[in-house]
């Protein structure tokens, strides 16, 4: 099995009105993301134990195993950013009214919902992901892991909405203004359909 870099579901400047620029997405998408794809299937063709699983496959066997590191670097840097692009939308910000009464049924209210993501992604040291966890008492839940780890690989639930908070996501349009960067997601980009979606899945 060969992965590839799937297709953004958006044209590269379709975002820009919601603050994030075309110049972002080709460099992240057509080159932070591509590499990791690349390095993923050298990593495979190298490992026969590797061949013939599924891109969460790997990632779960990969997070048990050390010697696996850099198979979880790369694939978990896939799925992440997979995840990331489907996150995002030209007509974001905007939840249906079912999906905001779930977020005021876990939360107490959308706006306590968004600052308790907004400390996860602001507070990650370094580089990491916030994301929007259906957790295993079925309850949505705020996490945030480092580097190319996921709810996928540390056993948290089912990711359902997730914001990239490595610099390369938001340095060419924010600087270093992630707290802004976060606050542009929630309210103009993030995805709460998708997520609404992954949610019925």
């Amino acid at each position: 099995m060969t992965f590839e870099l799937g297709q953004l579901p958006y044209p590269e400047n379709a975002l820009s009105r919601g603050g994030m620029s075309e110049e972002t997405l080709q460099y992240h998408h057509g080159k932070h993301h591509q590499t990791y794809v690349n390095t993923l299937n050298d990593l495979v063709a190298a490992n026969p134990a590797l061949q013939g699983k599924t891109l969460e496959e790997l990632i779960v066997m990969a997070a048990k195993d050390e010697a696996l590191t850099p198979v979880l670097n790369n694939a978990g840097q896939h799925y992440n950013h997979t995840m990331f692009w489907n996150s995002l939308s030209p007509t974001g910000g905007q939840m249906s009214e079912a999906f905001e009464a779930r977020i005021v049924k876990d939360f107490g209210s959308v706006d306590n919902f968004k600052a308790e993501f907004k400390k996860a992604a602001t507070t990650q040291f370094g580089s990491g992901w916030a994301w929007l966890v259906l957790d295993k008492n079925d309850k949505l839940v705020i996490t945030k892991t480092p580097n190319a780890k996921s709810p996928l690989s540390e056993g948290q639930g089912k990711a359902l909405l997730v914001a990239d908070v490595w610099e390369h996501a938001y340095y060419i349009d924010f600087r270093n203004r992630r707290p802004d960067f976060i606050d542009n997601f929630l309210n103009k980009l993030a995805n709460y359909d998708f997520a609404e979606q992954q949610l019925k899945a």
